[in-house]
């Protein structure tokens, strides 16, 4: 059932934003909240990733929401430019590339729709597909939340989770019942959607990747080579991905 203070915004007339990665879980929340909400109340935004973002990302997303408003936002520096200017991959503690690639860009486009769109009176529900399911931090995060630090100039900011209790296997069964097929990663043995080398991938995952992206592989692996600092670590200490898919990566061309 939807929750009581659901009911209540979409009644208000709230703006619903899809925080949409293209991943499965995206994917999934998507079709659930076209069941849920009025159409002329939701959005999709859409953080796109140059250098890291898997191929087709943008279209899988634009492929599958209808005839809903699309914003594709991206920030001024690359996932590369950052990882260049402080040394270092993110990590599960310091997850640079969330806050400035996604979440950053994503709130200042919903500011400025919220402008453009007087009617919605500065009302925003904006709506994530984490689950609780993928790990104890996600399964600690609290699905319905007012958002202060948002909440100013005229708005008033909610921070929803709608599938936060979902199972994988409710997942994909939203996305098979919806007529849709999850991105073709998936279907190449992903178990996730985000960055191709994401800090938070597991080994399987990693190798996966490595196959299909040869050239970004190439790229982290020069990376963390020059920076002597590695993308994942096992049991606290550094390990650098060849060493974790078991993949040599071809050196990259000489620059001209």
């Amino acid at each position: 059932m939807t929750p009581t203070q659901i009911e209540a915004l979409i009644t208000r007339g709230a703006l619903f934003v899809i925080n949409h990665s293209g991943g499965k879980d995206s994917q999934a929340m998507t079709s659930y909240l076209r069941r849920t909400v009025p159409a002329d109340q939701l959005i999709v935004i859409h953080a796109h990733l140059p250098e890291v973002e898997w191929s087709g990302t943008a279209l899988h997303v634009q492929n599958n929401i209808g005839a809903l408003p699309y914003i594709e936002v991206a920030a001024k520096k690359t996932f590369f430019d950052m990882v260049e200017h402080r040394g270092m991959w993110p990590s599960p503690a310091y997850r640079q590339c969330t806050s400035d690639l996604k979440r950053g860009p994503i709130e200042v486009a919903i500011r400025g729709y919220l402008k453009c769109h007087p009617e919605f009176g500065g009302l925003i529900v904006n709506c994530m597909g984490l689950r609780a399911e993928e790990s104890p931090a996600r399964s600690n995060q609290v699905a319905f939340r007012f958002n202060k630090r948002n909440s100013k100039a005229g708005r008033e900011w909610y921070d929803w989770l709608p599938i936060h209790n979902w199972l994988v296997d409710r997942v994909f069964t939203e996305i098979a019942q919806s007529g849709q097929v999850p991105h073709w990663a998936y279907s190449r043995g992903m178990s996730r959607l985000s960055c191709c080398f994401c800090i938070m991938s597991n080994k399987a995952d990693l190798i996966t990747a490595a196959r299909h992206n040869p050239s970004l592989y190439a790229r982290v692996v020069e990376t963390e080579k020059r920076m002597g600092h590695t993308l994942q670590t096992k049991n606290g200490e550094p390990v650098g991905l060849e060493a974790v898919t078991g993949i040599a990566a071809n050196p990259l061309p000489l620059a001209a």
